[in-house]
């Protein structure tokens, strides 16, 4: 059975070698015809321009995925593109302080989602950029409610004649499975830590659970006051206008007879309507005209951030860097690829951040619903090895930093959150299944000897005995407990006290920090002058290092050949640029498929938070 095995495995490997070769050859064919085509100067930002933000795919902190894979996916379409929420960042602050961009302008037809957290980032920028005296343009046609947050920035926001506004609140739903399962014979035991901690519920109830329905309304209902007013505080409304028109669409949309770009218009949700052509040439005005590309002067983001980046090569920071390690997606145990935390790759990241004397002080960005408890407990202790370094770790909390995203923080010095992160779920969940009943129905059985009656209880095609359900629910029980200790150490509270506030009960940003689960309330840029004020750093003295999870050359190669391959191919319209509503939904299916089959923690217990995603 050996030989087989390694035979289909080397097989395996094969084919898979074969198939990453063909899409390189295809990938560099592509790229020769691109560069003979569209051969690029070196970037140069004009006199007088607009600066471009228009991010492709979903908002993130981290690109997900091996790097071949994803050059590949988006220009083949079978990948939904990302957008790196801190270059957007990094390019509208510098264009703010730059006397050649005269204005931004917002175009945001592409993006699909990120978090509210991440909007608010883009958000503190594009404010930013106005307190400095420019002017930030935006247009839209159908524009959904992630697309208007960012719309509602711009001084001037104007939609297409025949567009949309729509917005239509926050909402978490989860699929119950019990009764299919129920029908196909197989069981699940689900055991936990929390009365809170829902993630088995889907598995052995038909619907939520009152408490966690009631608890999940009422954070759900903070976010979504949070998101009406950002968008109504630059819009020069109240935070009701913007509930009105979500709970009013259809007598608001009946006064206007049907027509929604002149609801939106009445609402004041936008500064009024003008077509595509119509928006171009008011920018123009302001920044003059461009024949080349389009009616106005202008430089996209990606050109104008390897102008600006190329200009600093040559500063110097004496006193040395603060280091940004990301931590974004599920954590699994082992290695990981960008998009997911792998303990040992990041780990390894967190061990040359000790080792590297030119890192003062370290901010870890934490974007991650939890996973694996022993996953969660290395990184933690990698996290404590930095200050146990003479190294001062700040944790700067994103979308999301719940349950093993808050425990690997734990060991942090200080904890800053935006106030709209999902953080908290303190608590922990095995879950387990059997399928006697479905191989009951196929006629399959099993049969053997075992050493021990534990060895033979350990079977999936039974029921749990209930010594291996104690066994289950004492390891569940011991890591919360530990969990808990943790926590009190780090928030200086008594365990009591801490467990008061887990029980896998989730917290809004500002409840987690009048509650005492964080510090402070903040971004990025204020958890990295906290981390130098903690190593006694002074402003202008020291840089950034961002520390992302190492790359090969190779991977380095397609991700710069495959950016500049799917740039042009988008230019020359190979590339459908909003995909089927379809296939994005299979995509999701997939994606939330594959995110459970990742999970691999070698006991089955989880620091795990899956109704942190909201829709």
């Amino acid at each position: 059975m050996n030989v087989i095995r390694r035979v289909f495995e080397l097989l395996w490997r094969g084919l898979d070698g074969l198939r990453k070769v063909l899409h390189l050859i295809v990938l560099l064919f592509l790229f020769a015809l691109v560069l003979a085509a569209f051969r690029e100067r070196v970037p140069i930002v004009p006199a007088q321009a607009a600066l471009v933000i228009a991010p492709q795919g979903a908002l993130v902190e981290e690109l997900s995925g091996d790097a071949f894979d994803r050059a590949v996916g988006e220009i083949t379409g079978d990948r939904e593109p990302e957008a790196l929420v801190p270059d957007i960042v990094e390019a509208i602050r510098a264009a703010a302080k730059d006397d050649r961009i005269d204005a931004l302008v917002l175009e945001t037809e592409d993006l699909t989602g990120g978090g509210l957290a991440k909007l608010r980032a883009i958000a503190r920028a594009i404010e930013e950029f106005r307190a400095a005296g420019k002017k930030v343009y935006a247009h839209g046609e159908y524009v959904t409610q992630t697309q208007y947050y960012l719309m509602a920035q711009a001084d001037e926001a104007y939609l297409e004649p025949q567009g949309a506004v729509g917005i239509d609140g926050f909402s978490v739903y989860s699929p119950f499975l019990k009764g299919g399962l129920d029908k196909l014979g197989v069981s699940v035991s689900v055991f936990r830590s929390g009365a809170y901690k829902s993630l088995g519920e889907p598995f052995t109830r038909t619907d939520m659970s009152p408490e966690v329905k009631a608890e999940t309304q009422e954070w759900l209902g903070a976010l979504w006051l949070a998101y009406a007013e950002g968008v109504a505080q630059p819009r020069g409304l109240e935070p009701a206008g913007v509930n009105r028109y979500v709970e009013q669409a259809v007598p608001l949309l009946r006064e206007t007879n049907g027509d929604a770009a002149l609801m939106a218009e009445k609402a004041r949700l936008v500064t009024g309507r003008k077509t595509r052509q119509e928006f171009e040439a008011r920018v123009a005005e302001v920044v003059g005209p461009d024949e080349d590309e389009r009616a106005f002067a202008a430089i996209d983001q990606d050109s104008y951030l390897a102008a600006v980046r190329s200009e600093r090569v040559l500063e110097r920071h004496p006193a040395g860097h603060v280091a940004v390690v990301t931590a974004t997606g599920e954590i699994l145990d082992g290695s990981g690829s960008p998009g997911t935390i792998g303990a040992d790759t990041l780990s390894a990241v967190l061990e040359d951040v000790r080792h590297d004397d030119d890192v003062k002080a370290v901010v870890l960005r934490v974007d991650s619903p939890g996973g694996s408890v022993l996953a969660s407990e290395l990184i933690r202790q990698r996290v404590a090895a930095l200050r146990e370094a003479g190294k001062p770790v700040v944790a700067s909390f994103s979308t999301v930093a719940a349950s093993g995203g808050y425990y690997i923080a734990t060991a942090a010095d200080e904890i800053w959150a935006e106030p709209t992160t999902i953080t908290g779920s303190i608590g922990v969940i095995a879950i387990v299944p059997t399928f006697e009943g479905l191989l009951g129905k196929l006629g399959v059985g099993f049969d053997g000897v075992a050493t021990s009656k534990l060895a033979e209880a350990a079977r999936l095609d039974r029921e749990l005995s209930p010594e291996i359900r104690e066994l289950l629910q004492l390891g569940v029980d011991q890591q919360y407990r530990h969990f808990l200790q943790l926590v009190a150490e780090s928030r200086g509270k008594t365990v009591e006290q801490a467990d008061e506030l887990a029980q896998g009960r989730t917290w809004l940003g500002t409840r987690a920090k009048e509650v005492g689960l964080v510090d402070e309330l903040g971004g990025l840029d204020d958890a990295v002058k906290a981390a130098a004020r903690l190593a006694k750093l002074q402003e202008g003295q020291y840089g950034i290092d961002r520390r992302e999870q190492p790359m090969s050359w190779r991977e380095v190669l397609i991700r710069d050949l495959g950016a500049i391959a799917l740039h042009a191919a988008r230019r020359i319209g190979l590339v459908d640029r909003t995909p089927p509503l379809a296939s994005r939904t299979l995509a999701a299916v997939e994606r939330e498929l594959g995110r459970i089959a990742a999970l691999n923690d070698p006991r089955n217990l989880y620091f795990l938070c899956t109704a942190c995603e909201v829709r």
